[in-house]
């Protein structure tokens, strides 16, 4: 075990508490104008999937555990869950869909994944930054309308929705932020 500040809690990393290991789903840090600044945690307790939230001081100190990351390649889903492969060793990992949650929507065949791994078992998954989506619908392009500050819905090929900007049309392959899932550009051939 490592202890580390609060702040620098990242989706992904597990820590320890009260002798159980959490996966951290997402980490806010909060700076108000008055009063301690503070890291708000929700986190699922990797022995029975129970989610937890969690306030600590950002400079608190936390026991944060050592786990096994390699970077894999995802093959396929199927009733056992998630399946991904060590691209060195050829081993075949299964991932519960508890683990895999919302992103299972943005992994594609062949997608390189980080999985992190506590005595052999999945626990948590990392996927890229940035990855490429084809718009499925959207509002049509109006001509003449220019890259403002206004967004308009649209609907990517995997179900998600997404804020795209006025002149991207249906078709278009774009790049989105997988943490926020944020617009971040159209793909670039």
């Amino acid at each position: 075990m490592v202890k580390v500040i609060a702040s620098s809690l990242r989706k992904g990393n597990i820590v320890e508490l009260d002798g159980r290991l959490y996966a951290v789903l997402k980490s806010e840090n909060f700076h108000p104008g008055k009063g301690t600044p503070t890291t708000s945690v929700d986190m699922r307790r990797i022995s029975d999937g129970v989610k937890v939230a969690e306030r600590w001081r950002t400079t608190e100190m936390v026991e944060k555990a050592t786990v096994d990351e390699r970077e894999y390649d995802f093959l396929y889903e199927d009733g056992e869950g998630f399946h991904f492969m060590n691209p060195e060793t050829y081993e075949q990992v299964a991932v519960s869909h508890d683990v895999v949650g919302d992103d299972k929507a943005l992994l594609t065949d062949g997608m390189k994944c980080f999985l992190r791994t506590y005595e052999g078992v999945a626990i948590s998954i990392e996927l890229p930054q940035k990855v490429v989506v084809e718009i499925a619908e959207t509002e049509p392009v109006v001509k003449g309308q220019t890259a403002s500050s206004s967004y308009k819905p649209a609907v990517l090929t995997n179900g998600l929705r997404v804020l795209v900007p006025p002149h991207i049309g249906a078709g278009t392959r774009i790049v989105i932020n997988t943490e926020d899932l944020s617009y971040q550009g159209r793909e670039k051939d």
